[in-house]
This record gives C-alpha cells, sequence and structure tokens, in this order.
C-alpha cells in the first residue's frame, strides 16, 4: 500500500543505506553496509568546502565479518567522501567492535565503544542496523539454540510475539513461552 499523497515539497536532502550478506567460502560471514548522502541543490559549509548537486556529502563503507557465533573477527572501512578533514580519524577506532557479538546489547556495545567523540555519527549508524542484516543473512539464526531456549528473535517485534499466531504456528514449542 503507498504512502498517502504529501503535502506540497521541497527535496533537501536524500540518504541512501544499504546492506549487503555474504557466506564466505572459509566458512565465516561478512555484512557490507554503504552510507550515501547528497543533497538536490550545491551547498557550502563555511571553511570546510562546496557541494555541487547530488555530490556525496557523506560516502562511507564498512565491512564487518563474524563467525557462527556472531563475534566479530575483522572490521574493513572506507571514507570516500566526507565532509571535515578529522573525520578520517574515526576509522581506527571501528576496530574496538572486534571481538564484540552482535546481538543482544548492541546499541550499547556501539555506544560503549564508540559513543560520542571516539567515533563518528555516521560510521555508528551503519553499525546499529548491521546487525539485524547479519541476523538475516544468517538463516541458521531462526533455528532454535540446542539448549533449548527460543531463537532471540521471538518477542522482539509484534509479528513474534510469543503469545501471537506467527510463533504459534512457527514455533510452536514456544507459543506462549515465558522465560524461567
Amino acid at each position: 500500500m503507498p504512502l498517502p499523497d504529501p503535502a506540497p515539497r521541497t527535496p533537501m536532502h536524500t540518504r541512501r543505506v544499504t546492506y549487503q550478506g555474504f557466506r564466505r567460502d572459509d566458512g565465516l560471514w561478512d555484512i557490507e553496509g554503504e552510507l550515501h548522502d547528497s543533497k538536490p541543490h550545491a551547498f557550502e559549509i563555511e571553511g570546510e568546502g562546496r557541494w555541487e548537486p547530488l555530490e556525496a556529502i557523506h560516502h562511507m563503507r564498512l565491512r564487518v565479518t563474524f563467525d557462527d557465533a556472531m563475534v566479530i573477527r575483522d572490521i574493513a572501512v572506507a571514507m570516500d567522501s566526507h565532509p571535515h578533514d578529522p573525520c578520517p580519524q574515526a576509522m581506527a577506532p571501528m576496530q574496538r567492535m572486534v571481538g564484540e557479538t552482535l546481538g543482544r546489547g548492541w546499541r550499547q556495545t556501539i555506544q560503549r565503544h564508540l559513543g560520542g567523540v571516539q567515533g563518528c555519527t555516521h560510521l555508528r549508524e551503519l553499525l546499529f542496523n548491521l546487525a539485524t542484516a547479519a541476523f538475516q543473512t544468517r538463516s541458521a539464526s531462526f533455528a532454535p539454540p540446542a539448549d533449548g531456549r527460543p531463537p532471540a528473535h521471538l518477542g522482539q517485534c509484534l509479528a513474534w510475539d510469543f503469545n501471537g499466531p506467527v510463533v504459534e504456528k512457527v514455533y510452536p514449542m514456544f507459543f506462549r513461552w515465558s522465560p524461567p
């Protein structure tokens, strides 16, 4: 279903964010994220530079490599376009995320390692949703763990409500489940 017609308006900014997930031949997994900001008109940041219409203001990419336990093994970062000279200094701190797990508490982990002036807002934004892309890439994430606990995605959205019809149909063993 489409959105309702908008009020009259003028385009001012476009942000494109994409993720791609890959299974590597060595058994690891890669998620590549890309963020691209542009404006449909020329503009200037005083003392920093001028951007032409549709020229990238931010164009940043990252590749996060992780294992079957969702533990990050490596991170590669590229900043093809950035508006300020110090921006590339935020790439090195991204290595603090190596060894962390893509899962519960992910946003707090990002904040602890890269929050505030420790990192880059745009790279943090790419990391925020990267965990969801990793989860979607690893279809095994949907299987119940061997220890009898429900899969991590259950109870995390309306469709996956333990008391709802989707859980009753797809995971009947966890229908009406509650933590011990």
